[in-house]
């Protein structure tokens, strides 16, 4: 998922897909270890899409928090 895409969701939404996310890493991990991934780079994509997300998501928090000081 882009940056730009995760730019454009609501913050209810971007939790939603970050929670969702995870839970997919979480299985892609528990499988990988089992048997080998066909394509074990899927587990790096899912990294930084989360990594994207928690970004995404501090930054929203900061700018909420630094209009709420205004």
């Amino acid at each position: 998922m882009k940056q730009s895409v995760i730019k454009e969701l609501a913050t209810a939404e971007v939790r939603e897909r970050l929670e969702e996310e995870k839970k997919q890493l979480l299985k892609l991990k528990f499988n990988h270890a089992v048997s080998p991934l066909e394509n074990p780079m899927k587990i790096k994509a899912y990294k930084k899409t989360v990594a994207r997300l928690e970004t995404e998501l501090k930054a929203r928090f900061l700018k909420e928090k630094e209009d709420s000081k205004k």
